[in-house]
């Protein structure tokens, strides 16, 4: 049988179960969905717990999808605190990669940063018109090692990648879906039609060779694996390195950063 449970009352995330497809709904509004580690790992359980359905959506509460990592206060940011959520971020993207659904990021705003990268790693992506994309990492004192400066290269080439996540440009989702980052457009409002349309597509197709297909088309994030780990030993490194004080710190304040680290600063 079905299962038709509404959401869950509260918390960081909101799971529901619409027909065949479990929803992921990111809940915290207020910060434009920025996840810390908690969050982080409710919705890696989440995932985890929604194998049974035919296929997972997450998507955003409010006007973005996701801003990526939270912490109060950047700035004066616990080093345990940061580095739980570098951790949360991995397995999160990990627990998508090897979940046997097609997973599926529902763009309802904008997706910067760890947002970003979470779309890269969703199976498919669907944006609304006004939803906007983008990196945040060298701008704020941080590196996009989870996906952004790898894995987004399969989908949009290596110099297109090397340029979303070292310059930090915002694109719209009309520019995302002509670079080969998302898979479709639909109009704002739309966004619920267009996954069901998803979902009807996806209960014609057979369940184990999905998954089979999934399993083999994750060769490159796979492989990729030991970068991962290996960026955020780096950023673990780094935590309150003077730049990336800095650039917290600018961002917060709404300025543009002097960054010490900068030559002949």
């Amino acid at each position: 049988m079905t299962k038709q449970n509404g959401p869950a009352e509260g918390g960081d995330i909101l799971v529901e179960r619409r027909g065949e497809t479990a929803w992921i709904r990111l809940n915290r509004p207020e910060r434009r969905n920025a996840y810390d580690a908690t969050m982080g790992e409710a919705m890696t359980q989440a995932v985890r717990d929604s194998a049974d359905a035919a296929m997972i959506v997450i998507t955003g509460e409010g006007k973005g999808f996701c801003s990526g990592g939270y912490l109060a206060n950047l700035a004066d940011a616990n080093d345990a605190e940061i580095r739980a959520m570098f951790d949360a971020s991995f397995r999160l993207f990990d627990e998508i990669r090897r979940s046997p659904r097609p997973v599926i990021a529902a763009v309802n705003g904008g997706a910067f940063g760890g947002g970003n990268e979470l779309v890269v790693a969703c199976d498919f992506a669907i944006a609304v018109e006004s939803a906007t994309f983008g990196q945040t990492g060298p701008r704020i004192g941080s590196a996009p090692v989870l996906g952004a400066t790898n894995m987004l290269t399969a989908n949009v080439g290596e110099k297109r990648a090397k340029e979303i996540a070292m310059l930090c440009r915002k694109y719209t989702a009309a520019d995302a879906l002509e670079l080969g980052w998302i898979n479709e457009v639909v109009p704002d409002g739309a966004l619920d039609e267009a996954v069901e349309r998803w979902e009807q597509e996806i209960l014609q197709l057979s369940p184990r060779y999905l998954e089979i297909a999934k399993i083999s088309s994750n060769v490159w994030w796979n492989q990729l694996r030991d970068s991962y780990l290996s960026g955020l030993g780096m950023l673990r490194q780094a935590v309150g390195s003077p730049d990336m004080v800095e650039g917290a710190a600018a961002f917060m304040e709404k300025r543009k950063p002097n960054f010490p680290g900068r030559p002949g600063a």
